[in-house]
């Protein structure tokens, strides 16, 4: 593990951790804290990677949040404010204890300093925070723990009050190769055991979802969730998830949305977790969308036309690879020169005779029936049966 100067240097390193310590210099009472102080005493970050950065501020906030750039969000209740700068995203809070009226319910907010700012964090390597002098502080036990790849909770009851932190626990253990120590794990258990997780909304839970998501390696992170009682019912194959993601067009489609497509077998499996409707929709068309089989262009088009490309690349995944790639990069893009005026023109009567004669010319220009070219497409429209 580096020291304070080290990590405070390797912060300067990054560009957002560099703007961030320039407008902390000379305040004492502004921190940056977590998860990048933890990633710098680590000597993971690297040049380009550090672009969300959590700053507290023990009194008003409002002016660091200003002078790091524009204000997008502002949260009176938690004294927070977001704000973006160069492609950097600066969290910027008021230092506070936290106090939990219910199980799974938002915290009540307190103005505290430092110490118990760093005591109300989820786990020990992320109650860590730096200045801009290079003054480190941890929260008791953090320090040791970062060095022997521990995760542990800051008190017995952090599960109930926020069971987010069950997901976070197990995004944390698969990105860092961290293991949670005993006594959290055995919380953890005991938590999924009495429901901690039915007294959290579905817009919560969906929200460290697609976290998980966009993990480095979301797959074994929905591993160790599944194994953690977090979720069930998920086909966790590697291989089918590998090749839905491998079919994908790069310039088309969501890999999260592809991949958890790929693991559900009932689309109603997510509707629990605040999807978006259109969100929702590729993940129904995911689940039920028949295996891509080998066939004339014309045909395989006619069944995938419309399909969402997430959907397309599972079923290719578990089907035919070969015959899904072919559509997802070259058969769907195939067009006409002609459209349903130039029918007109010639004299085809208007009606549902138009779309089944274009309909017919585009099926022989992706069976390779037809020679390229707007004459060639008028005529065979004219003649089309």
């Amino acid at each position: 593990m580096l020291n304070a100067a080290e990590a405070l240097a390797a912060l300067r390193a990054v560009p957002c951790g560099a703007r961030a310590l320039e407008v902390l210099a000379g305040q004492a009472d502004s921190w940056v804290v977590g998860g990048a102080v933890r990633d710098a005493l680590l000597g993971r970050l690297e040049r380009g990677q550090l672009v969300d950065l959590d700053i507290v501020v023990e009194g008003d906030p409002e002016p660091v949040a200003r002078a790091l750039g524009e204000i997008v969000a502002s949260h009176e209740r938690f004294g927070t404010y977001e704000v973006v700068a160069d492609g950097c995203l600066f969290d910027v809070v008021r230092a506070r204890a936290e106090r939990y009226a219910a199980p799974g319910a938002l915290p009540e907010v307190i103005p505290a300093g430092l110490e118990d700012d760093l005591l109300r964090r989820d786990f020990t390597v992320n109650a860590l925070a730096l200045n801009a002098a290079g003054v480190l502080h941890a929260a008791p036990a953090a320090q040791e723990d970062l060095v022997a790849g521990r995760l542990r909770v800051l008190h017995a009851a952090s599960f109930r009050d926020d069971p987010t932190r069950l997901w976070r626990m197990v995004r944390y253990a698969v990105r860092l190769g961290f293991v949670p120590e005993p006594g959290t794990q055995q919380y953890a258990t005991e938590a999924v055991r009495a429901g901690a997780l039915e007294t959290v909304s579905g817009d919560r839970l969906g929200t460290e979802l697609r976290l998980a998501l966009q993990e480095p390696d979301p797959l074994a992170v929905l591993h160790a969730a599944q194994n953690q009682g977090l979720v069930a019912d998920l086909d966790l194959d590697p291989a089918r998830v590998a090749q839905a993601l491998a079919l994908l067009p790069a310039d088309a489609g969501r890999p999260d949305l592809a991949l958890l497509g790929a693991v559900i077998g009932d689309g109603a499996w997510a509707a629990g977790y605040g999807f978006t409707a259109a969100e929702q929709r590729i993940l129904d068309r995911c689940a039920v969308l028949e295996p891509v089989m080998p066939g004339r262009p014309s045909e395989v088009a006619a069944r995938l036309r419309g399909e969402p490309v997430e959907a397309v690349a599972v079923a290719g995944a578990k089907g035919d690879p070969e015959t899904a790639g072919l559509y997802l990069h070259r058969w769907r893009h195939v067009g006409l020169e002609i459209d349903g005026h130039d029918l007109l023109a010639a004299g085809v009567a208007e009606g549902p005779d138009v779309g089944r004669r274009l309909a017919a010319v585009l099926a022989r220009r992706l069976d390779g029936d037809l020679a390229p070219g707007r004459d060639a497409e008028l005529a065979a429209a004219l003649d089309a049966p």
